[in-house]
């Protein structure tokens, strides 16, 4: 570990302003991800900005037009059990605690959910080349052990996934993220806000230099009579998703007059597609119609050796999950999951 210098700021103003405009400035918080990538060598800061004690980053509250307002220092378990999380967006709640561990869950912030970065062995790997690490050096997943691997999304250069559970949810649910920097302030939906590898794998989101993520906003639609988290995953406790699945149903009796359905573990970012979702307005809400969403959501994939069972897996997870969705107390601790 290198040396480094220790600030705390008071106020928002006075992190940006003590953030070096180099790039080797790194606001810290919970530090969960960033512990793990300082002690493999990917990332070296030379001054860390403590943002621990910032009031303005650390409130959950509705907002006056029913707008779900999450600060971005608020810890993923804080969020996930409070009330008006657990009532209006259990979508929300159940997927972050099928992340981590419970003492992750415990320190991890909200704002740091978003920036993890992906948990490629080949990435942790300094003896083996890695487009995210060194921009050009190559990608040995492609050819290598892939089977936590992408199949949707990918380029020749990356087919790392994001291994976030809360922004799978955070995607379905429409979300927005503010934040502000040295240019002030702005908002970023959603599904701009994280990024496919392309030809610059070594970005994983669309933050400028210097800025920080203040909030999270997620509009009053929570879907909270319908809806359902699904994590497929090698164990039960702590492990990433080989495949996830967010859904959420406004329903008319059994017609789906809305859906909302993320992907994790499949892509680079939160995986979503409109159009599965517009196939599914005004139909049945049955496992034909989510195998025909499944089919719209998958017509791209495409496995690279290890990872090719995860297609016929995310479309029966998909499935499995929208029949979930009508019957979210399916989910609760010893029900017995849908057919």
């Amino acid at each position: 570990m290198n040396s480094f210098e220790y600030k705390q700021a008071k106020d928002i103003p006075e992190a940006l302003s003590l953030a070096r405009a180099d790039g080797t400035t790194t606001f810290v918080a919970g530090g969960t991800n960033l512990l793990d990538l300082w002690k493999y060598n990917i990332t070296n800061p030379s001054q860390l900005i403590d943002i621990n004690h910032l009031t303005e980053l650390s409130e959950i509250r509705l907002l006056e037009d029913g707008v779900l307002m999450i600060g971005a220092g608020v810890r993923n378990a804080e969020t996930a059990y409070h009330p008006i999380v657990e009532q209006n967006y259990p979508l929300l709640s159940r997927a972050i605690l099928a992340g981590a561990s419970p003492q992750i869950r415990n320190m991890a912030t909200n704002g740091g959910n978003l920036l993890q970065r992906t948990r490629c062995y080949y990435f942790y790997d300094h003896e083996v080349p890695c487009n995210k690490r060194i921009p050009g050096s190559g990608c040995p997943a492609m050819s290598g052990y892939n089977r936590m691997h992408a199949i949707l999304g990918t380029s020749e250069h990356c087919i790392a996934v994001f291994p976030s559970d809360m922004c799978v949810a955070l995607a379905a649910l429409d979300a927005v993220v503010n934040v502000t920097g040295p240019e002030g302030n702005r908002s970023i939906a959603f599904a701009d806000f994280h990024r496919l590898p392309g030809d610059t794998p070594h970005l994983d989101n669309n933050l400028k230099e210097g800025e920080l993520i203040t909030a999270i906003k997620v509009p009053e639609k929570g879907f909270a009579t319908n809806y359902a988290y699904l994590k497929l995953r090698d164990r039960h406790s702590y492990a990433f998703a080989l495949v996830s699945v967010a859904t959420g149903l406004a329903l008319d009796g059994n017609r789906i007059l809305e859906a909302r359905i993320a992907l994790g573990g499949v892509a680079h970012k939160p995986w979503r597609s409109l159009s599965a979702e517009a196939f599914l307005k005004g139909r049945e809400a049955n496992a034909e119609n989510f195998a025909g969403a499944a089919d719209l959501i998958l017509k791209e994939a495409k496995g690279f050796g290890h990872n090719d069972f995860k297609i016929k897996l995310a479309k029966k997870a998909i499935i499995r999950n929208g029949l979930m969705a009508l019957k979210p107390e399916s989910q609760l601790p010893g029900a017995q999951p849908s057919a």
